[in-house]
């Protein structure tokens, strides 16, 4: 199976969007909601599609307790995310391709991500949104800070102007995807609490909680 996309193998195309990501409109507002989300007792948080691990170290900041696993393929993201961490022993980086499977992990209170999931096939993103429930402990957490499909082309348009860039500069490894779909995904899994926690044009908060009770054994406690 080929890469998530070949451009982020490239060293042009990783740093270009490290420029960028510092600029991006309001992005600190969408940060700041989905830790308001980390639950204080969480003592370990995966972290899915790292980069350069600004998400990671925000989480770290704010749950300086727990042990992470940082998920990254892209090498040149792979080798500042292991100089910036290389010291701390919280840290876990796995090498490895969001368009396949999840490697054995073990279990989480919190799987976040940070503007990655939007660069996978739609029905891959789905099986990922499953495999992040199968991943979380009771009670556990997904928060998905993501780039998602504006709802017309005037809207759209109206989102590369606010970012300063053309149609041309677009990143053409984007796959985006609307948010109400996303959100239906996730409570079709069992997710509860699910919504759409921060929105700025086409930048987003989903998130949701797994259940505390599974479900099944729920339902039987009330028959």
């Amino acid at each position: 199976m080929r890469p998530m996309s070949s451009e982020w193998t490239t060293p042009e195309h990783a740093l270009a969007y490290l420029r960028m990501a510092d600029r991006i409109p309001h992005r600190t507002e969408g940060e700041a909601t989905l830790l308001e989300e980390m639950p204080k007792d969480a003592r370990r948080v995966l972290d899915l599609g790292s980069g350069d691990g600004r998400l990671l170290g925000l989480l770290l900041l704010v749950r300086p307790g727990a042990n992470d696993v940082a998920i990254e393929f892209s090498p040149p993201m792979l080798e500042r995310l292991r100089e910036h961490f290389c010291t701390d022993g919280r840290v876990e980086v796995v090498e490895h391709d969001l368009e396949r499977p999840l490697p054995p992990l073990g279990t989480f209170d919190v799987v976040a991500s940070s503007f990655a999931i939007h660069h996978l096939p739609h029905p891959r993103k789905e099986a990922l949104y499953r495999e992040v429930f199968g991943l979380l402990n009771q009670g556990g957490v997904f928060c998905n800070l993501e780039h998602v499909a504006s709802p017309s082309d005037r809207l759209h348009a109206r989102f590369l102007d606010a970012l300063g860039i053309t149609p041309e500069q677009e990143d053409r490894s984007n796959k985006l995807l609307d948010v109400e779909t996303q959100l239906r995904w996730l409570r079709d899994l069992g997710f509860e609490d699910v919504d759409c926690l921060w929105k700025w044009r086409e930048l987003a908060l989903l998130a949701g909680r797994k259940p505390a009770v599974p479900l099944l054994q729920d339902q039987k406690g009330r028959s």
